[in-house]
């Protein structure tokens, strides 16, 4: 399976909730911070949710 690096790049502050929970499942709790993840659908599906705050790159 193919590996993702997410690094957040803004802020969660006065977003809605769900896209806060969603910053929370994908591990990330600060700014500049990177969690590597399996490119599986379900972790896709929150990046594309969140893809205004973070980056993405193939590790």
């Amino acid at each position: 399976m193919a590996k993702i690096k997410v690094k957040q790049l803004r802020s969660g502050i006065k977003r809605p909730q769900n896209q806060k929970r969603t910053l929370e499942a994908l591990g990330l709790k600060r700014i500049g911070q990177v969690v590597e993840h399996d490119a599986t659908p379900s972790v896709l599906g929150m990046i594309n949710k969140v893809k205004h705050l973070v980056s993405t790159e193939e590790a």
